[in-house]
């Protein structure tokens, strides 16, 4: 066995036993504050759930930009994690639609007044000590209407128990996110990302009295009473202009950035659809595509196992290695499992088969013609490589044109479809050239059948 048949055989050895490893039960992934469970997404369509379709309240003939629906999807999204539902996916549809699915939920109010968050951002002085990201308080917004505020102090009451309770504090604000003018994201000297924001002439003169003031002070951000972020002022702010420091990667400084940007979403939306879709339609769904999909499986892997004999076989093998690694991969990303999903899925096994027959059909050519069984598996794979090759670039071409108009359309039955057929057929190029030939070439390395009927089927 040489060296690179030694090196791939190690490689598939590594990979099967990764798959054994996602797919155990208790499985999941810790890596510092990076933490995955490793279960099976379901969709919609198969866990049941809701889907709400929001559209740009505006005349047909307003503008509106490709980034404030970008924008607003984000917003959405950030509105829709306090629903407990890590699954909950939105796109944009077109020009002036956005849609959302929430699998598993059913309340169709709470998801909609979730939705319709007022948005309301704030700036609160905090003094010395942070209150920790994601607390929940009180904004009193009265002294910015001309009436009086002070930040009370409160004594935590008693329970009948004798333990303490504390009561949400009310922090009194200084400015809204409407004094904000711009915002974006920027990098440091150092390459850190940081927020950079202008202000109006108000917010100007607000930030510039209150930040010479409190240098060293804690200056929260919150929205919808919810802080969101906690930055101490460094130095007085006095040119209407200044930036937001943090331990930001990209994603997180978009984010706030974001949300700095628009504490109300940048355009109105109304809700032009919404319907409920019940989890038994999708459990015996699922129950009967997985029971449909094993029952082919099964009468395709015995085809090859009689047609092929034990080149079959060992794509057999190939073929369950094949689906060990595309749900291990599912679970990895993560992707959410549809119907569509499940039936692009099966299609690229399908195409993982395709593979193999081919590469089979010129090993019977050679061997037909007098080559070695060495001869012939080499020869088999190069001569079948240029169909293979081109077959399957045809089909990733075309998962990412179906990609792109469910993105563009929100045809999510399209872009599940799409997005598990792409990842079968990469994956499948790689069972059929590396497992199946690699555990062709040990085999045959080490036994020299001389009954080429009864091995090879010809």
């Amino acid at each position: 066995m040489t060296r690179k048949t030694t090196t791939y055989f190690v490689i598939i050895l590594l990979v099967v036993g990764a798959v054994i490893w996602v797919n155990l039960p208790s499985s999941s992934i810790h890596i510092g504050n990076f933490v995955r469970d490793l279960e099976t997404k379901l969709g919609l369509d198969l866990r049941g759930g809701m889907q709400v379709v929001l559209e740009v309240d505006l005349p047909a003939d307003s503008e509106v930009t490709t980034q404030s629906m970008e924008d607003a999807k984000t917003i959405f999204e950030n509105r829709a994690n306090g629903l407990g539902v890590s699954e909950v996916v939105f796109q944009v549809a077109g020009n002036r639609r956005i849609v959302g699915e929430f699998p598993g939920l059913t309340n169709t109010e709470e998801v909609i007044s979730v939705l319709r968050q007022v948005g309301q951002l704030a700036f609160v002085p905090m003094g010395k000590t942070p209150i920790a990201e994601g607390t929940t308080v009180n904004v009193d917004l009265a002294q910015l209407t001309g009436g009086t505020s002070t930040i009370p102090t409160t004594t935590p009451e008693a329970n009948p128990d004798g333990t303490a309770t504390t009561e949400t504090p009310t922090l009194s604000a200084i400015m809204t996110g409407s004094d904000l003018t711009k915002v974006g994201v920027t990098q440091d000297q150092l390459g850190n990302y940081e927020i950079a924001f202008e202000l109006s002439d108000h917010g100007k003169q607000v930030f510039a009295d209150f930040t010479s003031a409190h240098v060293g002070d804690i200056l929260g951000i919150v929205l919808d009473n919810k802080v969101i972020s906690t930055p101490q002022i460094q130095s007085a702010i006095t040119e209407g202009s200044g930036v937001i420091q943090g331990s930001f990667t990209l994603d997180t400084a978009n984010a706030l950035a974001i949300q700095l940007r628009y504490g109300s979403l940048p355009v109105p939306f109304v809700v032009a659809e919404s319907r409920v879709v019940g989890p038994t339609l999708g459990s015996e769904s699922l129950q009967k595509s997985l029971i449909a999909g094993l029952i082919g499986l099964f009468i395709v892997m015995l085809f090859m196992g009689l047609f092929y004999r034990v080149p079959g076989l060992i794509a057999d093998l190939a073929i369950i290695i094949f689906a060990g690694i595309t749900i291990s991969v599912y679970k990895l990303i993560p992707v959410t499992l549809t119907m569509a999903g499940i039936a692009g899925f099966l299609l690229s096994t399908g195409s993982a088969l395709d593979a193999n027959i081919l590469i089979f059909e010129r090993m019977k050519e050679e061997l037909r013609n007098g080559r070695s069984v060495k001869q012939a598996v080499g020869l088999g794979f190069q001569r079948a490589w240029p169909s293979i090759r081109d077959s399957n670039i045809a089909t990733l071409i075309t998962s990412l044109i179906l990609f792109w108009f469910g993105s563009q359309y929100g045809a999510t039955i399209v872009k599940g479809f799409a997005v598990t057929l792409f990842l079968g057929i990469a994956i499948s190029l790689f069972t059929a050239l590396m497992v199946t030939r690699t555990l062709l070439t040990i085999l045959f390395d080490r036994v020299k059948p001389t009954n080429l009927a009864r091995w090879f089927g010809i």
